[in-house]
């Protein structure tokens, strides 16, 4: 099965799974998940890093992960709210329909965790440069950022993101069951780090002060984040099939 189907498979699949509640709620619970559908979602294209570790082996982009940034993503994301900066990469993005602004999104945090963490999600790394050289305020230690996006942990109390300390720091630095390197928090957080930038602080979409270095323009590890943006969905592209830039 090529990727697209099987990337395709796996969000109708997750979609239609049923809702089920333990105990005397399970009734009302139903209901309200009945009540309430899940939004229209599409599979997000393969960015290019994922592509060539399908080909030479090596972590690609689960399809699940896709899914974890489409429900995560909030209304404003999908409206005019969004900085018009975001037309460099998704010139059409104003008209699109809402699965398609959703599966541009996946593809976003998609070729993000390529250029941060290479598509690793246990991927850990200390920073030389002075801004990063300091104290986590959670942790107490020098500043490391982890996962899918490279977080931190002080971005639990900075965006409310569900990353939870006191049980990480029973494990090992790379343990998988650490709960800042499970790709479901990490990017749900990352999610709620761009909103808080384009929505509440009215900020372009790139910027010199932007939370990850992959989003500042002239940057070495920008130019990496804008190689992964070349394959966005199609809808992305205006009528006259104008490509998005890469530089």
């Amino acid at each position: 099965m090529n990727r697209g189907l099987r990337v395709a498979v796996a969000l109708v699949v997750g979609m239609a799974a049923p809702i089920v509640a333990a105990g005397c709620g399970k009734h009302e619970t139903q209901a309200t998940a009945a009540a309430v559908p899940a939004p229209a979602m599409k599979p997000a294209p393969p960015t290019p890093i994922d592509t060539k570790k399908a080909e030479v082996g090596g972590p690609t982009w689960d399809p699940e992960w896709d899914k974890i940034v489409e429900l995560a993503l909030p209304p404003a994301m999908l409206s005019g709210q969004v900085p018009h900066d975001v037309r460099r990469f998704c010139p059409a993005f104003y008209g699109m329909a809402e699965d398609d602004k959703r599966a541009f999104w996946a593809y976003f945090f998609q070729a993000l965790a390529g250029a941060e963490a290479g598509l690793e999600p246990t991927v850990q790394a200390k920073h030389a440069q002075p801004e990063m050289a300091v104290k986590d305020e959670v942790t107490g230690h020098q500043s490391r950022t982890s996962g899918l996006l490279q977080l931190t942990y002080g971005d639990q109390k900075r965006y409310g993101c569900d990353f939870d300390w006191d049980h990480d720091k029973k494990l090992k630095i790379d343990d998988p069951d650490r709960t800042i390197l499970q790709p479901k928090n990490n990017l749900e957080c990352g999610v709620k780090i761009l909103d808080h930038q384009l929505i509440e602080k009215h900020k372009p979409l790139l910027s010199s002060s932007g939370y990850w270095s992959t989003l500042r323009p002239g940057t070495v590890s920008y130019r990496v984040f804008a190689k992964q943006m070349t394959n966005v969905p199609a809808a992305c592209r205006v009528a006259g099939g104008r490509k998005v830039a890469s530089r």
